[in-house]
This record gives C-alpha cells, structure tokens and sequence, in this order.
C-alpha cells in the first residue's frame, strides 16, 4: 500500500508540473504577442500573473526584443523595469538596439541608450545599429549613436561600413557625421570600391541632387578621386556607366583623369556609351 500511495503521488506531482509548466507557456506565449502588439496593459497583467521576461520565443526574442522593434517607448520601459536583459541577443545575434534601429524607432533607441544599452553590440553578420540608421538615413540616430560611442569604421560581413551604406544612398549628412567621427575618406571595402565610387554609383531612387551633394563631400573631405576598384575602375567610370553626369562633371572639376582604361582597355566614355548614356563625357 505504501509503495502505491508513493506512485500515486509521484504521479499527481508530475500532473501538476506539467499543467503548472504549459500554464507558464501559455502565459509567455501570450506576453510575447501583447509585446510585439504594443498592448502595455496586458503586459503588466501577464507579469502579474507569472509571464518571464526571460523567455524567448523560436526565435529567440525576448519580450523586450519584441516590443523594441515595435516601438511603443511605455512598453519597452515597463519590460525593463520589469528586469528584463537590455543587451540579450536573439538567435541572429540582434539586440533590442539593433532592432529598434533597424525599424527606425527613435525613442525607443534613445531610451535603450539612456538605459545603458551596448552600442558596439553586433549581430551574426556583424552588422551594427549605427550601419542600420546609416542605411535607413536616420540622421538623428546616427548622431545619437555616435555621441553614445559607436564604432564608425565596423565593417559587416558584406565588407560595408556605415559609411558605404549612407554614400550608396545619398545621405550627405550622415556621410558628414561618419567622417567627423573618424571614418577613412579613402578605405577600400569590398571589391576595392571606395565611398567614393559607392556615392558616384548612387541608386536609381537617389535624387541626382543628393548624389552629387555627398560625391561632393567626399571630395572636399579628401576622397582620391582616381583610386581603382578590382576592375580598375575609378569612380568616373562608375558615375559614367550609370549615367550620373552631374557626378561626372564633379569627379572631372576635381581633377579625375578621363582617359584612365579600366581592366578591360575601357575608358570612362567607353562604359556610358556600352550603358547608352551615349551624350555622358561625350564633350570631355
């Protein structure tokens, strides 16, 4: 009889942790929606009740990595006063910061920040919040980032800096920001291309004035404007084949050499004519 009760027992007890451990699921499960959802009065109820702002969900984000993102500043604040880790990473190496910048949520930045977040945090592909602002062209944030002691010269594993990111898009501020801070005018990232080249090449959704204001920049900030790439193109040569003349004119102004043949024997008037931009250096 004793050995049955003590079965019996054992087994009511298993019963009751199991119930006890999915109740606890459930109430995290809950708390990460109500989380990334913005619904800070559910999240004070679920905290309440017994919700861990130490689980993680599949992905291995926090409630406070959810809300971060989201971007609801009451909300972030309460998870962290609720004790919840500012500077745990999910399972792609992402904080709260990284992902609060990545979805341009400023006062959630700030607030991490002023919280004591880690601005040199990286994630799985090296990638830091100040590349983040720089190549959505969150020009406060940026700024808040530098202030705040973020690295400018990090480079990802795509062999790009923040600098890359802000020249390849036209974002002149930010480029003026970066170089204040330290960033090399003239370091080679991937491909041997310069900031210089990735601002010549600017996208097609760049307005050409923004282009050539941060090509400007450069130049003014000491950008060599004959380096060459591992093609042996300069950044004439890329403005040329993407048809950028007011670029071009800059680079040439500045003291670019026209004639200059890439690996190929191309020159710079080669490449905009084989790109049809048969009217780009046709004078030069």
């Amino acid at each position: 009889m004793g050995r049955l009760t003590f079965l019996a027992a054992a087994l009511l007890f298993m019963h009751a942790a199991g119930a006890y451990a999915q109740e606890a699921r459930l109430l995290n499960f809950a708390l990460f929606e109500a989380a990334q959802k913005n619904q800070t009065e559910e999240v004070i109820r679920l905290l309440g009740e017994g919700a861990s702002v130490a689980a993680r969900n599949r992905f291995g984000n926090t409630a406070l990595l959810l809300a971060a993102r989201s971007g609801r500043v009451d909300t972030v604040k309460l998870l962290l006063d609720a004790g919840s880790d500012i500077d745990r990473r999910n399972l792609a190496g992402s904080t709260a910061l990284l992902r609060a910048t990545e979805a341009s949520r400023g006062k959630t930045v700030k607030l991490l920040i002023a919280a004591g977040a880690d601005v040199n945090l990286f994630n799985s592909k090296n990638l830091s919040a100040l590349a983040a602002a720089a190549y959505n062209g969150d020009e406060d944030i940026v700024a808040l980032l530098l202030d705040t002691g973020a690295e400018p010269g990090v480079i990802d594993n795509s062999d790009k800096s923040a600098i890359v990111y802000a020249a390849g898009k036209g974002f002149a501020g930010i480029v003026g920001l970066l170089l204040e801070a330290g960033a090399d005018v003239n370091k080679r990232y991937g491909n041997d291309l310069t900031a210089l080249m990735w601002a010549s090449g600017y996208s097609n959704d760049v307005p050409s004035r923004d282009g050539a204001e941060t090509v400007r920049l450069l130049i003014e900030s000491g950008a060599e404007v004959d380096l060459r790439d591992n093609r042996g193109w300069t950044a004439l040569m890329v403005a040329a084949e993407m048809g950028h003349a007011a670029v071009a004119d800059l680079l040439i102004e500045a003291g670019a050499a026209v004639d200059l043949k890439d690996k190929d024997g191309k020159t710079a008037r080669d490449l905009a004519r084989g790109a049809g931009n048969t009217e780009l250096l046709r004078t030069k």
